[in-house]
Formats: structure tokens, sequence, C-alpha cells
């Protein structure tokens, strides 16, 4: 895995994460691009100890290849799956119900 100094790299192209995402009300659109463009400033390690993202692991969740994922919250009630993968972020979901970020 790339240091963790190494900055963030997003990569949007998921289907599920796009599928949402492009059926945002404007005022929630512009929040969550301005949350993936801080993102986007920060390097790994400077994620990591934001406070605001409330980056966790999902235990129960696993990607194919058998990684971690993780929720980060975007906005108050925005959360996204995320992947770690070398110096990319690849969100797979976006979830403006809170609550369905953690289904089973």
């Amino acid at each position: 895995m790339p240091a963790a100094t190494s900055r963030v790299r997003l990569d949007l192209n998921s289907p599920e994460f796009l599928d949402v995402f492009l059926r945002l009300e404007v005022a929630e659109l512009k929040q969550v691009v301005a949350s993936l463009r801080r993102l986007q400033g920060l390097d790994w390690s400077a994620v990591y100890r934001h406070t605001g993202f409330k980056w966790e692991a999902i235990r129960h969740i696993r990607t194919p290849s058998g990684a971690t994922a993780y929720s980060l919250r975007l906005r108050e009630k925005i959360r996204a799956i995320a992947v770690r993968d070398g110096d990319f972020l690849r969100i797979v979901s976006l979830h403006p119900d809170h609550d369905s970020t953690y289904g089973r």
C-alpha cells in the first residue's frame, strides 16, 4: 500500500454511486461535490485524521478483492461507501438515507 502521505485520488465511476449522485437535488449535489473536492485536496494521513468525514470500517462488507469497505460522511445525512485502492478512493455507493449505508 502507498505511503499514508500520498494525495487522495477519487474514482467516481461506480454505476451505483452515479445512479444516486445524478438524482440528488441541487442543494445536496452542491454539498456532496464540495465534500468530494475537499477529499481530493487531502493526503491520506489527513483523511484518516479528519473528524468531519467520520471514516470507519464496515467489517461485514468486503469487496471482491477482499478489501475492507469504509463509510464516510459527505454531508450530515449523506454517507458514501468507499474502498481504498492504492492512492485511489473508489466511491462505490452513495446513501442519502444515512441508515442504508450499514445494510447487511
